[in-house]
């Protein structure tokens, strides 16, 4: 049976849209990438607002009273 333009278009088709098979080990370098910059900029946020940080939990506290 002769395989006709419609039949190759249609398997192209499915080749090129078909699933893709994964590794299961993940990404590593890019979730060990994502860590160390959340630690980063979790570092650098907490370098400058730490003082308005510890007045706000001060003045929380002193409303409780």
């Amino acid at each position: 049976m002769k395989e006709t333009t419609l039949d190759q278009l249609l398997r192209l088709y499915v080749a090129v849209t078909a699933p893709r098979a994964r590794d299961e080990r993940g990404d590593v370098p890019g979730w060990v990438m994502v860590t160390v910059m959340t630690v980063a900029l979790a570092i650098a946020i907490f370098t400058f607002a730490q003082d308005p940080l510890k007045a706000l939990r001060t003045r929380a506290f002193d409303s409780v009273r």
